[in-house]
């Protein structure tokens, strides 16, 4: 399906703009439940802006690959966010699009990682070793969450997949797909109970820690493209749960849609404790048998 020039500018603009008040959202969230006023809803922006103002600092023993890795995380990142159907039609579609989605999340991984390692620092490869560690869990769940639905579908085209319309005739199939996702999207964005992002001890964090040595522009890069990750989980998972309505009232269900998973987040984060790193698996092997119970109920 084609876009109009307006829809996709509202694409565009939802993608390039809304992903740091995702984030404020969460952290307001927290702030309400810890009975504190919190930081603005808007602090992401000041953050970005004042980062991108500075200058950056290379050691000598880093290579190109230290300065590549954040520009290509944020690239995938939106390269991810245009596959993503947020709603209506995505301004990228094809058949097997799914595949390619999977395979940018994957690569993003692999850039900070790599960029991690080229720092030569213990910790940062620590932290490393630790992001991939976990993403070989995350991963078979996030393919068999996309199988699940490609079955009950007929299509590897996310606009098919999370259109929904599956809620008839593949309900629980849905619930099962949704919390399968909801659960690697904690672990691929680095939340509770997987990772803490306000921690700043070493040897607990995980992505944290791997972005010890950017700052300035890299460092903003790093974090809008986070940013940017968790806008598209949450869209995929508003559109998994509610009916494609394009025009504005869809735009109002998807904004509304995002603001409750934000708040979810935040009512995750403020309730439960960061796992212990050797429950970590436990936790994504969850996700693994949610996603193939829900392929087993797509082959009925």
């Amino acid at each position: 399906m084609n876009l109009t020039l307006t829809a996709l500018c509202a694409h565009l603009s939802a993608l390039l703009v809304l992903p740091p008040l995702l984030l404020g959202i969460i952290a307001k969230t927290k702030a309400a439940f810890g009975g504190r006023k919190g930081p603005p809803l808007l602090q992401l922006y000041y953050d970005l802006f004042k980062l991108l103002g500075k200058g950056a600092v290379y050691s000598r023993t880093t290579t190109w690959m230290f300065r590549l890795g954040p520009v290509l995380s944020l690239a995938t990142a939106l390269l991810a966010g245009l596959l993503a159907p947020l709603v209506g039609a995505a301004p990228l579609s094809f058949p097997g699009d799914a595949v390619f989605f999977a395979y940018l999340l994957g690569l993003g991984r692999f850039v900070t990682a790599a960029a991690a390692l080229d720092a030569g620092s213990s910790f940062e490869g620590m932290g490393a070793s630790r992001e991939v560690a976990f993403a070989s869990f995350a991963e078979p769940a996030l393919i068999l969450a996309v199988a699940a639905l490609a079955g009950a579908t007929g299509s590897l085209s996310l606009g098919a997949m999370f259109s929904g319309a599956l809620w008839r005739s593949f309900g629980a199939g849905i619930v099962l797909v949704g919390g399968a996702l909801f659960l690697v999207m904690l672990a691929e964005n680095s939340r509770i109970p997987v990772d803490d992002p306000a921690t700043h001890l070493e040897l607990t964090m995980i992505h944290e820690v791997m972005v010890l040595d950017h700052g300035g522009p890299d460092l903003a890069f790093i974090l809008y493209g986070a940013s940017v990750r968790l806008l598209v989980w949450s869209s995929l998972l508003v559109r998994l749960a509610l009916p494609d309505a394009p025009g504005p009232y869809g735009w109002a269900a998807w904004g509304a849609g995002v603001a409750v998973v934000g708040v979810l987040i935040g009512a995750v984060e403020s309730s439960m404790a960061r796992a212990r790193l050797v429950h970590v698996p436990q936790f994504l092997v969850v996700a693994i048998c949610a996603a193939a119970f829900a392929v087993m109920l797509s082959l009925r």
